[in-house]
């Protein structure tokens, strides 16, 4: 630690940093930080305070909701993961550092970043890890007076969006780069000015990091180059809407061992972590698509996973097992009812949670769907226990409630 923090105050030096971010990501999704002045961030390397109430914010005001427990009184710490330190690629004069919530010293148990480890570690104590990767998709907007204009009016996966867009792709790729964080595809949406730039899958906890490190870069990068960069699940009536889908692969003492041993389907562990996923689903979409504005991308033919099933290369199923390439193997699986507004923490751990109780359970999955399942009969669905998902907010949480 020592030689880590020497390292980081000669950094801090050679290139004129003059404030460190320590950042945390709410309840809300909200993503937040304290700067701290590096000319006294030796009096911060025990943590940073944040009255205890700020996890009980809110998205649109700043006062506790009700209900939380959570109240004015009362300080907890911010404490730095120094492995995450950063220079701001888009504001050179400030880095960045991720952190988790301590209360004493222990790890608060409403701080997000340390129920994933928690998480983490139950998943070891069963003898799996997963590797992750969120796959966002975004607009590219043009500020109008009155108005907000997508930057393009293509196609999906025109490559006229490409060359319009072309400066403010690459600073963002360029920006992403920098902090470690790696562009794997780039293409325009089916949304006018919409596109998704997948990133390369990492651990765990480093997904989740990575979703938060994303999220302020593309809208950072964006607002430097005159533009608004918005990750709103549904930002237009009539256009694609915004997922983050969630990407796992399982794996045990450092094998991936998402696909059977032919490799050309899932394992069973697989089918059983599915099947865990598939039966919380319903109360899970409170935490993974967790705003009113997220239930009007989770419909029916909209490619948002908006049933309870899954399916080989079927883009309408919550769970959707990508189809490999021809003499390849499954590598991983995804989940749709994500989208950006969720806090990545506690997305991606609940998700794992979910999946875990279906492993220790040994739940048994359906069989999958090879079909749009809101072109099923009801009574089809029903004999094969597909549901609809809640069409809102409050029928999430009243799931998750149960």
């Amino acid at each position: 630690m020592k030689n880590q923090l020497a390292k980081i105050k000669k950094q801090i030096k050679s290139q004129n940093i003059q404030f460190v971010r320590f950042l945390w990501c709410d309840n809300a999704g909200i993503i937040r930080c304290k700067a701290v002045s590096t000319r006294y961030i030796q009096d911060y390397l025990q943590g940073v305070s944040i009255a205890a109430a700020q996890q009980a914010l809110p998205v649109m005001y700043d006062a506790p909701s009700a209900g939380s427990g959570l109240t004015p009184v009362g300080e907890v710490y911010m404490q730095a993961d120094w492995s995450t330190f950063t220079q701001l690629p888009y504001s050179l004069t400030h880095a960045r550092v991720l952190t988790d919530i301590y209360e004493g010293k222990n790890p608060w148990r409403h701080c997000p970043r340390s129920f994933l480890r928690r998480t983490i570690q139950k998943a070891a104590a069963l003898g799996f890890e997963f590797v992750a990767a969120f796959e966002n998709e975004f607009y590219i907007l043009s500020p109008e007076p009155g108005n907000l204009t997508p930057i393009d009016n293509t196609l999906f996966a025109q490559t006229f969006a490409l060359d319009k867009s072309q400066v403010v792709l690459n600073e963002i790729a360029h920006a992403l780069t920098a902090q470690t964080i790696y562009p794997e595809m780039l293409y325009a949406e089916s949304g006018t000015g919409q596109f998704e730039m997948p990133v390369r899958y990492g651990d765990t906890l480093k997904a989740a990091d990575q979703q938060v490190v994303f999220r302020e870069t593309v809208r950072a990068v964006a607002q430097n180059q005159g533009l608004i960069a918005s990750f709103v699940p549904k930002l237009f009536k009539d256009q694609g809407g915004n997922g983050a889908h969630l990407h796992i692969s399982l794996w045990h003492q450092g094998k991936n061992i998402t696909a059977n041993t032919r490799g050309d389907q899932i394992s069973t562990q697989t089918a059983s972590f599915i099947a865990g996923i598939l039966h919380h689903l319903p109360a899970l979409i409170a935490i993974t698509t967790p705003t009113t504005n997220s239930f009007k991308r989770l419909q029916p033919h909209s490619w948002s996973g908006a049933f309870t099933c899954w399916g080989y290369g079927n883009r309408e199923a919550a769970i959707r097992v990508p189809q490999p390439a021809l003499g390849t193997q499954i590598t991983n699986i995804e989940l749709k009812t994500v989208d950006p507004t969720c806090n990545p923490y506690l997305a991606l751990g609940a998700t794992i949670t979910a999946g875990l109780d279906g492993i220790t359970k040994k739940m048994k999955l359906s069989e999958s769907t090879q079909v749009d399942p809101a072109d099923m009969i009801e009574t089809e669905r029903k004999k094969r226990g597909i549901r609809q998902l809640p069409t809102n907010l409050g029928q999430a949480i009243e799931a998750l409630e149960k």
